[in-house]
């Protein structure tokens, strides 16, 4: 297997069918198959201080625009196309090339964008400098399929550039590593006539980085280098991280994200853990369920069902929907770039113009509660979302952003043990204390009858210290099965507490034992675990079981060689298909789970079938990546079912 023993798939349906999975040498083990999304954890002493900037502006404008905003979504009969116009409805090239002749935007004004974003209270835009298209919107010396080959003549990402630079926002440039147009690009689309003889990837890297040195170059500072279409097979990681490398060493405050390496778990947008390049995860259309500690990310979301412009496209998030969909990131510890399609003409769309307004309406009163804070640390709120700041005297100021307002006229912050030093309205420039009484582990605060916002209602209350929360200690341990025995840590980044647990199941009490160090188990137990402070309990309990399990027994293997065995089939499968109802095209000996015996680029599965070699006895964790459908047998037991298109992970 390879380094990180990772299956790594962008295609049609690939399968991994491993009916076997057994050990050459005799003596027991045993092997969990895992699933996994692990985010790659930031470097906060590495990159604190380039990466400030974008943690404190929390909020961004995407803009996708390109030739394809000519069409509008509408090909022939279809009107369900964007900005995927060319491959989606399958344009020749020389025929989506007329498009160069009628790009003329007369009615774009780069002052008027970036005021718009501005007033909207973003910091920062992001651009599509270029899309997979392979259309620049910049004056490049390396091609001819730009900006200034149209009726235009105006380099786009100039005036960009020049307008942020004036206004106060940084500027940003998507750029797509997939091109269609580029002559050395690989691969081809399948459904191109286009030849592919004499393409040369590596000459097309080198293109690749040409035009990234001058968006690096004769723009000014970049804030952030936002790359996409890494998936397809010619890329890989050496690519990736040499690239990455490559925009730091022309502009080393750049940030750039973690499309540019290979990884990605597909919309989810993190990366898997190990050495991969990149600053910050990109969940796409999603937000995380829950808070990342430790990692930097940005939720990219469309306002509408497109990136690009599509003329027939109505169906736009409401203006409620995004200001709490902002709060609920922000109150995670994550950015919003939040995406318009301009027209042909230049224009946003007017939909996405009345919503910038009223985000930035909002934004006037409530900025506080979103720029530079950090993550929530409730767990979850009922009532809304919540999002910090230390401040210089010791307290922490929480931003409460109620989206449903009481009835009753009393909101409860549930499970913290602050002492508080006031409350008060957002958007009360008197700043009026609202009256606060404490119910056991609850603070109680007296609200007007009326909320100041229909929509998110933000109220400030500062506790003194560090945020005093009554979550439960955290076990901590590599499995929940071992084999003879095993170590767990409990922990928890709460002060002044005791931390108590137990292993029989039951609820601790103050004369269970307290936690001084690493437990070790060699019997199957249920841990529980719960906080205590001055005699009394300060959170709730919280459990896991851990089972001592028996190996699976190792087999003797003679004549055995290096490789698996691989069978290759063709087919348009929404799910994995009834392998033993189908002939295979091809069977063989791979050296890896890869994919250098197919005969297509997509719409096709293999199953591979094999021993693998386990060093010792122990309890093993592989880690699967596959868009588009997987299944793992160990010795016929099925043991994950990943199926289906897009199923990304799965445990």
């Amino acid at each position: 297997m390879n380094d990180k023993n990772i299956l790594d798939a962008k295609q049609k349906t690939p399968i991994f069918h491993l009916r076997t999975i057994r050990l050459f040498l005799i003596f027991s083990f045993i092997l969990i198959f895992t699933i996994s999304c692990l985010a790659q954890k930031t470097k906060s002493q590495e990159n604190g201080d380039r990466m400030k900037w974008w943690r404190e502006a929390r909020f961004g404008l995407f803009i996708h625009w390109g030739l394809y905003a000519i069409p509008a979504g509408e090909w022939g009969k279809e009107k369900g196309h964007a900005e995927w116009i060319r491959h989606t409805a399958r344009i020749p090239i020389d025929e989506y090339d007329k498009f160069v002749d009628q790009f003329n935007p007369l009615k774009f004004n780069a002052d008027e964008w970036v005021r718009m974003a501005k007033d909207a209270g973003m910091k920062y835009i992001v651009i599509t400098s270029k899309h997979h298209d392979g259309f620049c919107l910049f004056d490049s010396k390396y091609t001819d399929y730009d900006v200034m080959s149209t009726p235009f003549k105006r380099d786009i990402m100039k005036e960009l550039s020049d307008a942020c630079q004036k206004q106060g926002l940084k500027i940003c440039w998507y750029h797509s590593i997939m091109d269609w147009h580029q002559a050395d690009y690989l691969p081809r689309r399948d459904w191109e006539q286009r030849p592919a003889e004499g393409a040369d990837f590596d000459r097309y890297v080198k293109h690749l980085k040409n035009q990234v040195r001058e968006l690096l170059t004769n723009y000014g500072a970049i804030g952030v280098m936002w790359f996409d279409g890494e998936w397809e097979d010619t890329w890989n990681h050496e690519y990736g991280l040499d690239l990455y490398k490559f925009c730091r060493e022309i502009q080393p405050n750049v940030i750039v994200n973690n499309r540019v390496d290979k990884g990605r778990s597909g919309m989810a947008g993190m990366t898997m853990g190990g050495s991969f390049a990149g600053d910050f995860g990109t969940p796409e259309q999603e937000i995380p369920g829950t808070g990342l500690p430790g990692v930097d990310w940005e939720t990219c979301m469309t306002m509408n069902r497109h990136w690009g412009y599509n003329k027939y496209d109505k169906d736009f998030k409401s203006t409620v929907d995004l200001i709490q969909k902002l709060a609920d990131i922000a109150s995670k510890g994550g950015n919003f770039l939040l995406n318009i399609g301009p027209t042909a003409q230049g224009l946003f769309p007017q939909e996405s113009i009345n919503r910038l307004q009223e985000i930035g309406k909002w934004m006037k009163v409530n900025s506080a509660a979103i720029y530079g804070t950090e993550a929530s640390p409730f767990k979850k709120l009922s009532w809304g979302r919540c999002t910090q700041k230390k401040l210089a005297n010791g307290l922490t100021r929480l931003f409460l952003h109620v989206f449903d307002w009481p009835e009753n006229g009393t909101l409860i912050v549930p499970g913290i043990y602050n002492d508080a030093k006031q409350a008060y309205l957002l958007s009360d420039s008197k700043k009026g204390g609202l009256k606060i009484r404490r119910n056991e582990d609850a603070l109680f605060l007296t609200l007007p009858v009326e909320s100041p916002d229909a929509i998110n209602s933000v109220i400030v209350l500062d506790v003194i210290g560090k945020p005093d929360v009554a979550e439960p200690p955290e076990i901590k341990a590599e499995n929940n099965i071992f084999i003879d025995e095993m170590e767990i840590k409990i922990i928890s980044d709460r002060e002044n507490i005791e931390m108590r647990y137990t292993l029989n199941g039951k609820m601790p009490t103050i004369k269970s034992p307290l936690v001084t160090g690493a437990i070790r188990l060699s019997n199957s137990t249920v841990v529980t675990t719960r906080a205590f402070r001055e005699g009394k309990p300060v959170s709730s309990s919280r459990q896991v079981k851990f089972q001592k399990v028996e190996g699976i027994p190792a087999v003797n293997v003679k004549n055995v060689s290096a490789g698996i065995k691989y069978e290759y089939y063709e087919g348009d499968w929404n799910f994995i298909p009834e392998f033993g109802k189908i002939e295979p095209r091809k069977t063989g000996v791979a050296p890896n789970f890869e994919f250098s015996a197919r005969e297509r680029k997509e719409y096709f599965s293999f199953r591979y079938t094999g021993f693998i070699k386990i060093a010792k006895d122990g309890v093993y964790n592989f880690y699967t990546k596959s868009d588009d459908g997987s299944q793992l047998f160990i010795d016929d037991k099925f043991v994950v079912d990943n199926d289906g298109l897009h199923g990304a992970y799965e445990q």
